[in-house]
């Protein structure tokens, strides 16, 4: 099901149930059927929270993929391109506080383990150390989302997905995710070169 997402672009996964519900294309590649049940979209979270917490699954399996390509002649290795996407984050702007505000999250984080684990990032170089320049607005949502207007129109607020590209034939052979802000992204870029 994630593949079908990914191949057309389905963000939401309550959509991707309904889609995969109603097409009998996307149950015959899922292997549904006409009478199988399409999982709940909370399937998804649990497994991304619970069965994979701890797992290096995904990662493997897209370093697989890149030694496969290397072993067809896919990647060269002689050359590198670094680019970075912003993801929008659904914060919204009116409930921001000032950039230079506090933003004190740990009542939440006394809760809840994954918000403490999420808290703990933003101490890391691509997050919360990236820069000492203090953001114009700060989500009280998601604190780690940085204010950014680069798609040149409405500033937002998001993360960005950083990519190590081979210029041989445009493989993906590295992802690592940042803080919206040029800081962070040259410190993804340096982490993605040393691993790859």
């Amino acid at each position: 099901m994630l593949i079908v997402s990914y191949c057309l672009g389905i963000r939401s996964e309550r959509r991707l149930c309904e889609e995969v519900h109603l097409n009998l294309a996307y149950r015959w590649f899922c292997r549904l059927g006409l009478e199988g049940d399409v999982p709940d979209h909370s399937t998804f979270a649990k497994s991304r929270h619970g069965r994979f917490r701890d797992s290096d699954l995904l990662r493997e399996l897209f370093g697989t993929t890149v030694r496969r390509c290397i072993e067809e002649g896919l990647v060269g290795g002689e050359g590198f391109a670094v680019d970075a996407s912003p993801i929008k984050v659904d914060a919204n702007r009116q409930r921001s506080a000032d950039g230079s505000e506090t933003v004190d999250c740990k009542a939440k984080a006394e809760t809840r383990r994954s918000v403490q684990e999420y808290l703990d990032t933003l101490d890391d170089a691509a997050w919360g150390d990236a820069s000492e320049a203090k953001p114009k607005f700060v989500s009280r949502s998601d604190p780690a989302a940085q204010w950014t207007g680069a798609m040149k129109g409405h500033a937002f607020f998001a993360y960005a997905t950083n990519y190590l590209i081979d210029l041989d034939n445009a493989v993906i052979v590295d992802v690592e995710a940042s803080r919206a802000i040029r800081q962070a992204e040259l410190g993804a870029a340096r982490t993605m070169i040393d691993r790859t």
